[in-house]
Order: structure tokens, then sequence, then C-alpha cells
């Protein structure tokens, strides 16, 4: 089926039915009625391609988020999705696996495509790369880290609000020693969040030992090789607090590998709440970053910049709070701190020791 047979059957040129299909407003009410119906009638498909060459715009929005076997991400895409179609939007998704050449690719792709806006929610990728898109009057809308520049949007993130109720929560459950594994240091936002976390404890006098800031990676993985560093100082913390909920659940396999007892022995908080974080066991308590709320303000960003025909010379920002979700991961703390078993001191060969 093409655009030429849906002009025989209404009894109206090509042109007419490109015109209606695309909406022109010089084709009356009752001619693009009639149009539309015979397009239903027989089934046609318009082509996607064509309108955009015709209309000058192509619906399409992309969306490039970190990695997309992270739990967090995949639902902010659904969302995204879910109202790009309530929209009549396209959406092109790619995930970047913290790979700057696979990044870069991807913009190019976006750029065929003739993308109308792209939502970057990597969480640390260089807005560097973005430099065609930008060239272009692409409206772009990044996490954190936008510069202040005509249709750039960021969203910022208020950790601390929900990273203040976590430490206060501990603290009125007799928590003092409190650790915190981050995210890597090389992001921004792992930053925000590492000094959104020492900001509270020192809000409420607790002193955080250097000791209990570790480094992870955002992944299970890391938060194995955090909890083992953890392990192994002088005075293992009572509480951990978590840069994200995947490091959360690597803290607290590591816990019960090494026989320790989560919350009786070890509280542990989250961040990000994504849904596998109610199903574990115990479930974890943990400081919730809507994803759902990223996903409409990312995509209404983009809309409103689309639309708007004299952008901000500084761009547009958005705020998203976040806040603690209670669960059962928490509990009142120890009243004694389980410190470092001492090594045994080795015997020589006679046996002396």
């Amino acid at each position: 089926m093409s655009i030429h047979e849906v002009a025989k059957m209404a009894k109206v040129s090509i042109a007419t039915v490109s015109r209606t299909i695309n909406g022109v407003p010089t084709v009356t009410p009752q001619l693009s009625r009639r149009v539309w119906k015979v397009i239903e009638e027989l089934g046609y498909y318009p082509n996607t391609q064509a309108r955009a060459l015709v209309s000058g715009r192509s619906r399409i929005f992309g969306l490039i988020v970190s990695e997309i076997t992270n739990p967090f991400f995949p639902e902010i895409v659904q969302g995204f999705e879910d109202i790009a179609v309530q929209n009549n939007y396209e959406i092109l998704t790619t995930s970047t696996v913290h790979d700057p050449g696979r990044m870069a690719l991807s913009v190019r792709r976006m750029i065929e495509r003739r993308v109308e806006g792209v939502a970057v929610v990597t969480f640390g990728m260089e807005e560097a790369l973005f430099d065609d898109l930008k060239s272009r009057n692409v409206p772009l809308v990044f996490i954190d880290v936008g510069p202040p520049l005509p249709r750039i949007s960021t969203i910022k993130i208020d950790y601390l609000h929900g990273l203040r109720q976590a430490v206060q929560h501990l603290a009125a459950l007799r928590h003092e020693k409190i650790a915190f594994v981050s995210g890597p240091l090389t992001l921004k936002t792992a930053l925000a969040r590492q000094h959104a976390f020492m900001q509270a404890m020192d809000e409420i006098g607790l002193a955080v030992d250097p000791q209990h800031l570790v480094e992870g990676n955002h992944t299970m993985e890391g938060g194995i090789a955090a909890m083992q560093k953890l392990f192994a100082v002088a005075e293992i913390p009572t509480a951990v607090i978590c840069s994200n909920d995947m490091t959360a659940l690597g803290v607290m396999r590591e816990s019960y590998a090494q026989g320790i007892h989560v919350p009786k022995e070890l509280s542990v908080v989250g961040f990000d709440d994504i849904r596998l974080a109610q199903f574990v066991i115990p479930p974890l308590t943990t400081v919730k970053m809507s994803q759902a709320e990223i996903a409409r303000l990312a995509f209404n960003a983009l809309l409103t910049d689309v639309r708007r025909k004299n952008p901000s010379p500084t761009g547009s920002e958005y705020m998203l709070r976040t806040s603690l979700v209670l669960r059962d991961s928490t509990a009142l703390a120890p009243k004694t701190a389980r410190r470092k078993k001492p090594k045994a001191p080795e015997s020589d060969a006679a046996g002396n020791k």
C-alpha cells in the first residue's frame, strides 16, 4: 500500500495526502477526515523518514544511559518510552557501558536519524562528546553536569536531603560508626553523594573515620570488595550507607558470607530504590531517587525546548529531591562494635610461639 492508492481512493492529490499526514493547516478539517478515514480503511502506514523530510521533524528523541544491565536504568527507559508514546514520539535508546568510543558512535547514529533532542542519563560521561549535537541546535538534558548554555537542561539531584534522612535514621538507632561506600570518585555524581554523606554526618556531630570511606564502582562486585576492606579495618562499622543499591546488595552478600547478620550486627542502606530492593532478604532500606520522575523531567525538558522559540541563554534547571524509604535492613546498633580479630602468632619449626 502506498500514498498513491490513498490519494486515488480519497479522490485527492498526493500532495493533499502528504499535507494531511504532516498536519499542514492548509488542509480543511472535512478533507483531512476523509483522507484519514481512507488511511485507516487501507491500513496504510506513512513513511516516517519521508515525513521527517517534508515536515523537518523526526518526532524522535534520543536516550543515552550508562549500563542497561543495571536495574536502575531500564525503569528510566520504560518511563521515558511510556511518555513518548503518549506524545506521539519514538525513542532511540543506547547504552554506553562507560565507553567514550561507543558514546561517539551513538551520537553519530542519532544525528543521522535527525533526533529532535537527547536525554543523557549516564551519571558521568563527558558532555564534550556532544559538540556535534550542540552545533546542530539539538536540545540536550543532563543529570547534574549540564553546562549553562542555550537548549541545555540540567536535572539537579538533591542528594543531601535523602542522605541526611539516612544518617539521622541510623543515628536515631544509636549507630556512631557509619561507613560510606561511594561510586568511582572520577564521577562528579559519586563525589556529590560522598560530600552529601559527610555533610550530613557533620551536621549531627558524628565523626567520619577515613577508614570507613571506601571507593566502589556501583556494582555488586564492587560492594563485595568494599565490604571485604571494611571487615579488615581495626573497628568494623555498625552501619554502611552505599552510593547505589547494587553496591548495597554486594555489601549484604559479603556480610552473609562472613557470617555477619543484617541488620542485627550490621545495618545497610542503599541509594536509588530499584525495584529489586524491596524483594531481597531483608528488604533494603534505601534513599529513593525516582526513576519515573527522572524520565518525566527529562522528556518534558526536551519537549519544552523543542517547542520554545527563544531558548534561555543559560539553559534550564530542574530539581529532583531524594527521600529515605524504610525497610528491614536497618536496626538498633549492636551494644559493642565488632573489631577485627587479631592474627594468631605463628609457630616455629619446634612448635614454639
